[in-house]
């Protein structure tokens, strides 16, 4: 391609008008009467009744035995770690490049977090960097189903069941990817998700806990949900029904549960159009040097699910060693959007090193420790590495083929057109 870049004075790849190509969430008239009802029932909505429903329908959805709606993914994961046993000195491992969600809550159960990298093709925790961190205060290893893409369950459940140590699955960004056939939730000991406006099942503010184990379900109430102790049947949490065992109230907000149940009806056919949206962008992308798509091998049975947050893998050495900031600036000239890098990894973040958060004389990741396990800069290659190696690319919620079509035009034109803007 000899095409002018707009960034150097040409004329934009990007013309078209985008319509609805990238409204989310969709809200519909149904959407609008399940929340307008919640609402006029008064104080009755904060209850839990409409959140049961939704529990049942999600779960059956899933298709794991137990849901437990939360006030947000946050206060999932939080629930999830306590629910496998997480306390004072014990360890969790989880990869550094994700939300700090995925790991920060341990600090509340004086429990601290071991960092794995991550593989450079699916931006998940790389099985290989876990088994060597195991030790005996490791209870847990959280996996992230980054940006929609499943981690490798089969090798992660392995190692987990050799060192008897419980999976929890973050499946905030992958509501819906299957893993193999098998759906991401259903894998590991236990799963919980964020469901807040911007994610592809959408509902407001809302988090929610799977597990097919009926103790790791009733631990989770127990903690936080102490208006549901009528649900529990083990002696030791019975014992101390009444009173939330971690001090908290993570029940759902029956707006959102509402707004939920409404949403997930019409989520299998989103999803399903989200898919054919961002798999046409990256077809029309194969073979252009310098980007590849973050998608599973289309013979795997494993897929993307609402595909949240769009990200693709950024290779310079094949594009002259061109920076992923300049060529991402030359996709907004030409009138597509994209950003450098993901998630700063947490390992290298003052308050996974430094801070004193509960007044401990020493930094908290380290206060119920029997070693120093923070780790340094340069100690996870692979994920300190991606502001060069990946970055976004619009993530589309509806097939409209003619805009696809412009923005893979652009990521195209500037690819084969990076001499231009190495000599400039």
């Amino acid at each position: 391609m000899t095409e002018k870049l707009a960034i150097l004075g040409g004329a934009r790849a990007v013309t078209l008008d985008d319509g609805d190509v990238f409204d989310w969430p969709i809200i519909t008239e149904a959407d609008e009467q399940a929340v307008l009802g919640m609402l006029r029932r008064g104080q009755a909505m904060s209850g839990t009744d409409e959140t049961k429903k939704l529990e049942k329908e999600f779960a059956e959805y899933l298709g794991v035995k137990y849901c437990l709606g939360c006030c947000n993914g946050t206060a999932a994961l939080l629930d999830a770690m306590f629910a496998v046993g997480i306390g004072r000195g014990d360890e969790l491992i989880c990869p550094s490049m994700t939300y700090w969600a995925s790991s920060l809550p341990v600090f509340q159960l004086r429990g601290t977090v071991v960092f794995a990298d991550i593989l450079p093709e699916t931006l998940c925790i790389d099985p290989s960097d876990i088994e060597h961190r195991i030790t005996p205060r490791t209870k847990a290893i959280v996996v992230v189903h980054y940006a929609g893409y499943p981690c490798e369950m089969d090798e992660i459940m392995d190692i987990a069941q050799r060192y008897n140590v419980q999976v929890i699955e973050d499946v905030s960004h992958a509501h819906g990817s299957l893993y193999k056939g098998r759906m991401t939730g259903t894998i590991g000991h236990v799963a919980a998700m964020s469901c807040m406006s911007g994610k592809s099942l959408a509902a407001g503010e809302a988090g929610l806990l799977c597990t097919n184990e009926r103790h790791f379900y009733e631990r989770a109430i127990a903690f936080g949900h102490y208006a549901r102790h009528d649900e529990l049947t083990f002696p030791d949490l019975v014992a101390n029904q009444g009173y939330p065992l971690g001090g908290v109230k993570h029940r759902l907000n029956q707006l959102s549960s509402a707004l939920a149940r409404t949403q997930l009806k019409e989520y299998p056919a989103r999803m399903a159009e989200i898919q054919k949206a961002m798999n046409a962008f990256w077809d029309l992308l194969e073979g252009v040097p310098g980007i590849k798509a973050h998608r599973p091998p289309k013979d795997s049975g494993s897929t993307m699910g609402g595909w949240y947050p769009a990200r693709g893998l950024y290779r310079k050495e094949e594009l002259g060693g061109l920076p992923a900031t300049r060529f991402c600036e030359a996709v907004h000239a030409e009138g597509s959007s994209s950003h450098p890098g993901v998630n700063a990894p947490m390992h290298l973040h003052p308050v996974l090193n430094a801070a004193d958060v509960y007044g401990n004389g020493k930094p908290t990741r380290i206060a119920d420790s029997d070693r120093d396990l923070r780790q340094a800069e340069g100690s996870l290659p692979v994920s300190e590495g991606t502001p060069e190696t990946t970055l976004s690319v619009p993530w589309f919620k509806h097939y409209r083929m003619e805009p696809i079509a412009q923005h893979a035009a652009a990521f195209r034109k500037v690819a084969e057109n990076a001499d231009r803007l190495r000599g400039d």
